[in-house]
């Protein structure tokens, strides 16, 4: 007799198919690739032996090898999964959802603007004067561990103190500028530095860290480039290059008031 295949069943097998692209899509990013195709092989092999062929021992030994396995796996790619899940709660569905419980006082807009606007008049200034820059402006997932990698400060965003941290010689002017609720709180931070081979060749050092950090959290990297003076902004992982200061303003207005 033929088995009952129902609506439950193309869920669960559109589910499935889901998890699976996501998971070969993290390995992908990752360059664990062979990996992810081990992991199907003896997922394949373990079902192969224990529903079709029926062996109870050996079913057994691999029923506990995956056991033990997929402890390993989380150990070994914690990293990747902490990125899975923040995008799934970074995703812009759930955050209208969260939106809606949250309660937002008015005013915010106009405090939000007094923070953009010296940093866009900042980064327009030292473009032109061709002064590189990297300032990241936190958002939901907390930077306190980039943070303690620099210089603290506790400071009002303001224009001549951004364009005094990176002047060219100012100890702090190598490192990252962070922004966090609405004040300035360090300067020469480290940034992780994104490996993604698909950023363009031309773009610097400064210009992977920005990728970096907003691959692992959901901050706001503003970028100005030395070597050109052109100002680019990494949101999630993407680049929007070659901005002016009314799309730079656009943004971070977007981002971070919207």
């Amino acid at each position: 007799m033929f088995f009952e295949f129902g609506i439950k069943d193309v869920i669960d097998i559109f589910l499935v198919a889901l998890m699976l692209y996501y998971i070969y899509r993290l390995m992908k990013e990752s360059r664990s690739l062979n990996v992810f195709y081990g992991i199907i092989v003896f997922v394949l092999i373990w079902l192969f032996v224990s529903q079709v062929l029926e062996m109870k021992l050996l079913g057994s030994i691999l029923s506990q090898l995956a056991s033990v396995g997929v402890i390993g796996l989380i150990v070994l790619f914690k990293e990747e999964i902490r990125k899975f899940l923040y995008q799934l709660g970074a995703h812009q569905r759930v955050k209208s959802v969260m939106r809606f419980f949250s309660q937002r006082k008015d005013n915010g807009q106009d405090e939000d603007k007094e923070t953009i606007m010296p940093i866009v008049w900042a980064c327009m200034d030292m473009a032109k004067k061709k002064v590189g820059a990297l300032i990241v402006i936190e958002r939901a997932t907390p930077l306190d561990d980039i943070v303690q990698t620099g210089e603290q400060i506790d400071a009002r965003v303001n224009k001549l103190l951004i364009e005094n941290i990176f002047f060219k010689n100012s100890p702090l002017h190598d490192g990252a500028m962070i922004v966090s609720k609405k004040r300035i709180k360090a300067a020469g931070c480290i940034l992780p530095v994104s490996h993604n081979m698909d950023i363009p060749k031309e773009l610097g050092l400064r210009h992977r860290a920005a990728m970096g950090i907003s691959q692992d959290s959901d901050a706001i990297a503003v970028v100005v480039s030395e070597e050109t003076g052109r100002i680019s902004v990494a949101i999630k992982g993407q680049f929007h290059l070659r901005l002016s200061a009314e799309e730079l303003e656009s943004i971070l207005a977007r981002e971070m008031i919207g």
